[in-house]
């Protein structure tokens, strides 16, 4: 029976120690994600948040959060989804501020080019044009192509603030503008026009994507209705008839039966989502 005891004893101190492995290595990489998303996504963007901060209050948010909840509810399972989702939820919240970004300055874009291209016409030189349009527009693009003018006076070669700038907004109408303006510093041409030309079309593209996005917003809706129906009609059901409801939440197979609906109803929404997401 000691023998029995000390072997227990054993194997579990050797889970418990691998267990704690485990969590450090985690630790240590979610520390390492969260400190390369603020120095380069965050940075970029022009939000500067203290990396280690964030990782105190993403760490406490994992283990305070689920316990709160496993208090609330007594159901295992909403602790455990609430620690993923927060575990998860600060690389999306950045990726959703950075396409943000990248659509407010892809909007902004043609409206800046037409500004640069009246200026042209009116005698000034291009990083004159440049400077005049960054103090009439708003951010994001106001930042941008600050940060690329303050790169020139530092030094920088034109070409390489160019492509720094590409870097930061890999966008296809940016991209279409940085060949037109390579192309016309080594060939030559009225840089005017071909900026008043590529805004035109910029402007028509941005219109066809609003038709676009108008005639797909009821398959978008549906979608998002068709995902919460089956959780509202629960929460009904749980109000109408908890006894009835009860051992969907307190049993194993109705946990089981939990973790497939939450599945089918998230591959039912990003099939619909990628139906009715049509990129141009």
């Amino acid at each position: 029976m000691a023998i029995v005891i000390i072997a227990i004893m054993l194997t579990a101190t050797a889970v418990g120690l691998i267990l704690m492995l485990l969590l450090q290595q985690s630790l240590e990489k979610h520390k390492k994600t969260l400190d390369q998303t603020a120095k380069d996504s965050l940075a970029e963007m022009f939000i500067f948040v203290d990396p280690a901060k964030l990782f105190k209050y993403s760490v406490a948010a994992v283990f305070i959060v689920p316990v709160i909840l496993w208090l609330l509810f007594d159901n295992p399972l909403i602790p455990f989804a609430a620690a993923i989702v927060i575990f998860v939820l600060p690389k999306n919240i950045v990726e959703r501020i950075r396409k943000k970004r990248l659509t407010d300055f892809e909007k902004q874009l043609p409206d800046a080019l037409l500004m640069v291209s009246g200026s042209m016409r009116a005698g000034a030189s291009l990083s004159v044009a440049m400077e005049s349009m960054v103090r009439e527009q708003k951010p994001p693009l106001s930042q941008e192509f600050e940060l690329m003018l303050r790169e020139q006076r530092l030094g920088v070669d034109f070409e390489v603030a160019l492509s720094n700038m590409e870097k930061r907004m890999p966008l296809p109408d940016f991209v279409l503008l940085v060949a037109a303006m390579r192309i016309t510093r080594e060939v030559g041409g009225n840089f005017a026009q071909i900026l008043e030309s590529l805004a035109t079309t910029l402007r028509r593209k941005h219109e066809m994507e609003g038709k676009i996005n108008a005639l797909t917003a009821q398959g978008k809706a549906q979608g998002i209705v068709m995902a919460a129906l089956p959780l509202f009609l629960m929460l009904i059901l749980t109000y109408m008839e908890p006894e009835a409801m009860a051992p969907l939440y307190h049993t194993l197979y109705g946990w089981a039966t939990l973790v497939v609906i939450f599945l089918l109803i998230i591959i039912g929404y990003m099939g619909i989502r990628k139906i009715v997401n049509i990129d141009v």
